[in-house]
């Protein structure tokens, strides 16, 4: 017998992920999950960091769960573990080595294994093997799906057969030290579609976890109040019941707190799904749904199945309740997608007016279709991780930067909910939503904006200068959208230089509003106890000639400029945060709201 620390580590993108497979791992390790411990980085780490953590447990065996985000650094890692620890046993798993495993031994001799694919049985065994026979290699050649490093050369045993999905271990016995973090969670294994660029394309079925388990482990997610559980389950809703009665059971037991996150296909949404939907507290669900593209030929040639019309429809009646947050995918660089193409692409996806969109581009996975037609779409690709596609038939190394100007663009006016107003006033001053981030992009990389971090005031002041360069004459309807939306975050102390100052008198009025508010509160609440001079800090009341009910088509301002608008900071959207805003009208100033 043999004795030891198995430590599995996992080296995370971001410090609030968490990385379902070890967990999962340790959950299933049978008699010996008492011996695994798990250590969770991330890419921010620096290495020497990630080192010294693993050696301080002193491990007979790491193994590390790899990612095309993190197989740099795992490799870097474990390549100096063997430098410091020379009998240490170290074992891969994971998509990003899973289907080249044999090239990955090879390449890395100090790797003396790989798991591939599902691991949960794989690692019971290797660790039965490892602790009760002493690790002999005859032995580990007995485990299906393991790829070892034997005195004969590298050696593949037969793949693993799927696992019963109801015979998986629950992986959270405890969620202490995961308080803030995102928790990962599955109740099906495979996907029913074959998208040519994703690896659960490759696995052919759906296998699902009982309905009776699952609800169980919901209620743990739910007694534990965690904050945010993501459901990691491929088009969670191709089979209608189970996501219907998993979204039901979690509206039933909603706790306040918990969000959830599902990955869905939003033309498979039916009318009872809405129904139910329309019941739900605003933040407990959220919504990621992968439209990719909207040009039919593009679609055929990744073997997607979608009806573009029925999603637009279904994704229109999901936000009319403004009570479920929609993340909505696209992808450049697929095959038959030019610039043209892609133009429309986006601003199909635009107009459906969705709280985030994500413009990705093109990984060409181990082990997917994409990567078996990528010479017949001329597909040129980084040869190292991600893997991202640089050039297609369709599009230049040129076209794909300049998508990439208008996706960081996008990241900053649009996801992040910063630039609310001057966004639909800056639509309207272009061509197209598409042009509108293209102008952006080509201003900012003319004036050497990219490659910096900038502060959240420094955006506004960037976007305040595109505005009175190119778009002179709507200065001053830009002016007031910019300050609405600064002060739609939040009370700016040191407003910048667009943010014209309140003059004396208007302050004045503000304070009697506010006394009067302190006495008898009439459009705030949750204030009770707080003097006016308190509140003139607390709550951030301007006047405003732009009309914001038109400009918003009702969906923020229902009053006719000009008003004040009061930013309550207490009262936010549960969906993007943005303070409550109340309009006070010419006439009732400062008195009451009309």
């Amino acid at each position: 017998m043999t004795n030891g620390n198995i430590l599995l580590t996992a080296i995370n993108a971001k410090y609030i992920h968490s990385n379902l497979a070890v967990y999962s791992l340790k959950a299933n390790a049978g008699p010996y999950a008492g011996r695994v411990g798990i250590a969770e980085y991330t890419i921010n780490h620096r290495r020497e960091e990630i080192l010294q953590g693993i050696y301080r447990h002193a491990p007979a065996v790491v193994g590390f769960s790899c990612y095309i985000w993190n197989i740099g650094y795992v490799l870097d890692v474990a390549a100096d573990l063997r430098s410091i620890l020379p009998d240490v046993v170290i074992v891969l798993g994971g998509p990003e080595v899973s289907y080249d495993a044999p090239d990955v031994l090879r390449r890395n001799p100090f790797v003396d294994a790989v798991m591939i694919g599902e691991g949960e049985e794989t690692f019971r065994e290797f660790l039965a093997c490892y602790f009760e026979k002493g690790g002999g290699t005859d032995d580990y050649l007995q485990i299906p799906g393991l790829c070892l490093r034997t005195e004969n050369g590298v050696y593949a045993t037969p793949p693993r057969q799927a696992l019963p999905m109801d015979g998986l271990v629950f992986p959270y016995a405890d969620v202490s030290g995961l308080e803030n973090r995102i928790l990962y969670y599955e109740t099906m294994r495979g996907c029913p579609f074959s998208c040519s660029y994703c690896l659960s394309s490759i696995e052919k079925g759906v296998r699902r976890r009982s309905l009776s388990l699952v609800f169980q482990e919901l209620r743990f997610f739910l007694e534990h109040r965690v904050k945010q559980v993501k459901f990691v389950d491929r088009t969670f809703n191709c089979h209608h019941e189970h996501a219907y009665r998993i979204w039901q059971f979690i509206g039933e037991h909603d706790n306040g707190t918990t969000n959830f996150h599902f990955e869905i296909g939003g033309d498979l949404l039916k009318e009872e799904d809405f129904q139910l939907f329309r019941t739900f507290r605003p933040g407990l669900v959220q919504f990621e749904i992968g439209v990719q593209s909207t040009n039919p030929h593009t679609i055929r040639a990744i073997r997607r199945q979608m009806d573009i019309e029925k999603l637009a429809d279904n994704l229109s009646k999901v936000r009319e309740n403004h009570n479920i947050h929609q993340h909505l995918d696209l992808i450049a660089g697929l095959p038959h997608e030019d610039p043209a193409s892609f133009r429309r692409s986006f601003n199909d996806v635009y107009a459906m007016a969705p709280d985030q969109l994500q413009l990705g581009f093109l990984k060409i996975l181990k082990g997917s279709y994409m990567e078996e037609m990528a010479e017949e779409y001329g597909i040129r690709y980084g040869k190292r991780p991600p893997y991202e596609v640089l050039g297609t038939h369709w599009m230049s190394y040129d076209d794909i930067r300049a998508l990439k100007r208008v996706e960081e663009m996008v990241e900053i006016y649009y996801n992040s909910f910063q630039f609310q107003a001057t966004m639909v006033l800056l639509e309207q001053c272009h061509s197209d939503a598409f042009s509108m981030f293209e102008s952006l992009g080509n201003y900012y990389e003319r004036e050497g904006g990219f490659g910096r971090k900038h502060s959240r005031i420094a955006r506004y002041e960037w976007l305040w200068q595109y505005v009175t360069e190119y778009l002179a004459d709507r200065e001053e309807a830009f002016r007031q959208t910019l300050t609405f939306d600064l002060y739609l975050r939040e009370y700016v102390k040191s407003p910048p230089a667009f943010a014209r100052l309140r003059e004396k008198e208007y302050v004045r009025s503000v304070r009697e509003f506010l006394e009067r508010e302190a006495e008898r509160p009439d459009i705030l609440s949750g204030y009770e106890g707080y003097a006016a001079k308190q509140l003139f800090h607390m709550v951030y009341v301007q006047e405003f000639t732009l009309d914001f009910k038109k400009l918003f088509k009702e969906k923020q301002v229902r009053e006719t400029a000009p008003y004040s608008l009061v930013f309550d900071y207490r009262h936010r959207d549960p969906l993007n945060h943005s303070a409550k805003v109340t309009a006070l009208r010419r006439g009732t100033w400062p008195g009451h709201s009309s």
